[in-house]
């Protein structure tokens, strides 16, 4: 769809994320509240670099941040800011009247309202303890808000680390006492639907929470199989719904300046 009279562009960046809502997400919303001479792109870029070629281009005002570049680009931008820092993740980067780069987390505020609206589901409320799935950019993330919420946690990867877990490690003991399981690896993203974290998802009950944050396909082999077992699953949508309006809210301040 080509918009004439462009003023302001807006976009997506990371890498082999044909997949994403964000730009459907983004048109609807534009045309819903008529909002004109705006568009939303997708930057599938194949290395962080190359964001330095989408920063040159004077109608862009604002972009969002995905797999794997929620990390690798803080060293592109000319400012984070504090919250962002501390996680240690970007999911939104702002550009001001003077093309400075200022770096955001919204993913903070859409987890963590997804995530409480789950929990608030559970029969069960106490001594809450979470798995997290993933070691990358947006498990900072998820981490920066179960420690704000007050829960426990243990991650886990691939490969042997300083106070990580491997899945192998993963038992019924293990899964006895950490009910919330919460994935943040790309393992079952649209296209790739037959893949799963590897789980004893046999020993998954009906007190478990299973949150994974990929919302494409709607329901992950991951949540299929923790549905089947009777957990509480959920996607995350509605964490993409949040994190996007929080995101516009920071950009839209930026276009009354330009």
């Amino acid at each position: 769809m080509k918009i004439k009279n462009l003023k302001f562009i807006f976009g997506l960046i990371g890498k082999n994320i044909s997949y994403s809502f964000s730009r459907k997400f983004f048109l609807e919303k534009f045309k819903k509240e008529s909002i004109y001479y705006t568009d939303y792109k997708i930057f599938d870029i194949p290395k962080v670099e190359n964001v330095l070629l989408i920063f040159k281009n004077n109608l862009i005002k604002g972009c969002n941040v995905t797999t794997p570049y929620k990390i690798s680009i803080i060293p592109f931008l000319n400012k984070i800011v504090t919250e962002a820092k501390i996680i240690g993740s970007v999911n939104v980067i702002k550009i001001d009247k003077n093309r400075h780069t200022i770096g955001y987390n919204t993913d903070v505020l859409g987890f963590e309202l997804s995530f409480k609206m789950g929990i608030n589901k559970l029969p069960y409320k106490k001594n809450l303890k979470a798995l997290v799935l993933g070691t990358g950019g947006v498990s900072k993330t998820i981490l920066f808000v179960l420690n704000k919420l007050k829960i426990p946690y243990l991650c886990i990867s691939r490969t042997r680390k300083k106070d990580f877990l491997v899945y192998e490690e993963i038992n019924k003991n293990l899964l006895e006492k950490y009910k919330i399981i919460i994935n943040c690896t790309p393992l079952g993203t649209f296209p790739n639907i037959n893949f799963c974290p590897s789980l004893p998802y046999q020993y998954v009950s009906s007190e478990h929470y299973f949150y994974d944050l990929i919302y494409n396909p709607s329901k992950t082999l991951f949540l299929k199989k923790a549905e089947e077992k009777g957990a509480f699953i959920k996607n995350g949508l509605e964490m993409l719904y949040l994190q996007a309006e929080e995101s516009w809210k920071i950009w839209n301040s930026k276009i009354d300046e330009s």
